[in-house]
């Protein structure tokens, strides 16, 4: 199953390299099928995951490099389940989104497909080696699809950001993040002695004979800063809002649905499960600096008024909720931040979704111009209020539950952190609702007279696979904390012994 779900979109773009490139129909079908499969498996892999037994499941490994230790392996925990979920659903979701390019359709789709795989890939991978190898093949493809199929960023008539300059960033970003990372992984790989890449052999063998805590707490900083660029983490979050506001419709739906959480799970997969004392000594001031994405991403958000800086603004807002669920080292806390994750994911590939719809009907994001949609775009607008309601964090969404999980594992220890986070929903709720007023509701205007609403049942369709899945998740949260937690659990236990349970509050002060 695993192999499917990994290989599905990588024979999809292999299958287009056989196509003419004026063969859009055959191009979108192929693609269509090649993210299908995956999301049929993905779908399997959640309601087929062992809870009582835990641990990684459906593993597939294939020895390649024995004398380095390198090897294909494979396998889901409940943390990667969610993930891959997700990915899934946002991968299929942006192909039906991405009919509306029309122009290179076959290279856009080539590039779209080897994205998904390297983003499956970072989820599935239990080697090192290859779960940086994926985490680059998940970078790469992000130049291209900005660079050439991308658009300008906009504000009164004027360039603000220009898509080569928001091209450039991400990828500069993204690439000293990466290089540091590996840096922090090549010293891990060399201190264990282990001699292997395999992510459960490294655990067994670091279980048996820890590495110093003086040395955890130089590696850990690494791994951190080195993936948290992707989470993205302040002060290391400029790039990210401009790469959503410059990328097509679907790549802001995978940029800001998925690949921002590529950076919290490689920290919760690598160095806060193979560095507990790092974990214990550097977390506490992660969770300072998630106040800073918190608040002062929220408040920029308020202030911007081209659609997509302000959703991709108020996703690094979010993401601080996630990282501060990880420093919180509590299992509920951890809990909320995987289920946040996937809720977030959802709810920014909705917003993504319905900006570009109505972009391509009104030529504008431009908030001051909008207005009135409501009238021509009922069903587009009912999406957009349910996106802003689970922004929100209401109840009923997926994003209250994991919210609340959250506050209520973090409130013991770190209750100004906690506070401050529960004053960015207000902050939230603030800009999304000015959002939806100034976009949807007051009078017609008669410029967009000449715009119409998603009708059929394909063009809503991928609206409303990402609200069921987000009412599904907030309704009936249970099976999916269950599965979550059957990883979570074990991961915090891991790591609480090597500290006492004060040790960080009496860190941060």
């Amino acid at each position: 199953m695993l192999l499917t779900i990994l290989l599905a979109p990588t024979l999809g773009a292999l299958a287009l390299l056989a196509l003419r490139d004026d063969q859009h129909a055959w191009v979108r079908r192929i693609a269509v099928i090649a993210t299908s499969v995956p999301l049929l498996g993905a779908l399997y892999l959640a309601t087929h995951y062992d809870v009582a037994r835990g641990g990684y499941q459906h593993e597939v490994f294939v020895p390649w490099v024995a004398s380095l230790g390198i090897g294909f392996h494979l396998g889901v925990d409940g943390i990667s389940t969610m993930l891959v979920l997700l990915h899934a659903l946002c991968g299929f979701t942006g192909v039906l989104v991405s009919y509306s390019i029309k122009e290179r359709v076959k290279e856009y789709y080539l590039f779209y497909l080897f994205l998904i795989t390297g983003v499956f890939g970072v989820f599935l991978s239990l080697d090192l080696f290859f779960f940086y190898f994926f985490y680059e093949m998940a970078v790469i493809p992000m130049f291209p699809l900005i660079g050439i199929w991308g658009s300008d960023v906009k504000e009164g008539g004027k360039v603000r950001y220009s898509k080569e300059y928001a091209t450039m960033k991400l990828t500069i970003y993204l690439t000293l993040g990466a290089v540091v990372a590996l840096v922090g992984l090549l010293w891990l790989y060399v201190s264990t002695g282990a001699r292997t890449f395999d992510l459960p052999a490294l655990q067994q063998a670091l279980a048996a004979r820890p590495l110093d805590a003086s040395l955890q707490r130089w590696l850990f900083p690494l791994l951190l800063i080195g993936f948290g660029v992707i989470a993205p983490m302040w002060p290391l979050h400029s790039w990210s809002p401009i790469g959503h506001a410059a990328a097509p419709s679907a790549v802001s739906m995978l940029h800001a649905g998925v690949l921002m959480k590529l950076g919290s799970y490689a920290i919760i997969r690598l160095p806060m499960t193979l560095l507990p004392a790092g974990a214990q000594f550097w977390l506490p001031w992660l969770a300072s600096l998630c106040v800073m994405n918190i608040i002062y991403g929220g408040f920029v958000a308020m202030s911007q008024r081209d659609l997509k800086l302000i959703i991709g603004y108020s996703s690094s807002s979010h993401m601080g909720y996630v990282l501060l669920g990880l420093a919180c080292l509590t299992p509920v806390a951890l809990d909320g931040a995987v289920l946040l994750m996937f809720a977030h994911g959802l709810m920014t590939a909705l917003a993504f979704a319905l900006i570009g719809y109505f972009y391509e009907q009104t030529h504008t994001r431009y908030l001051p111009d909008l207005g009135g949609l409501a009238h021509q775009m009922p069903f587009i607008a009912t999406c957009g209020v349910i996106a802003a309601m689970a922004s929100s964090g209401l109840p009923g969404f997926a994003n209250f539950v994991a919210e609340l999980l959250i506050f209520l594992g973090g409130w013991d220890r770190y209750p100004v952190q906690i506070i401050c986070g529960v004053f960015g929903v207000v902050i939230t709720a603030v800009y999304m609702l000015r959002v939806v007023r100034g976009t949807f509701f007051g009078p017609a205007l008669p410029a967009f007279a000449h715009t119409r609403d998603a009708r059929s049942a394909f063009e809503r369709l991928p609206y409303l696979v990402l609200v069921i899945a987000l009412m599904v998740v907030g309704c009936w949260p249970r099976p999916f904390l269950q599965m979550i937690d059957a990883s979570a659990r074990p991961l915090i236990e891991h790591i609480m012994p090597v500290l006492p349970l004060a040790a960080p509050a009496e860190a941060l002060h």
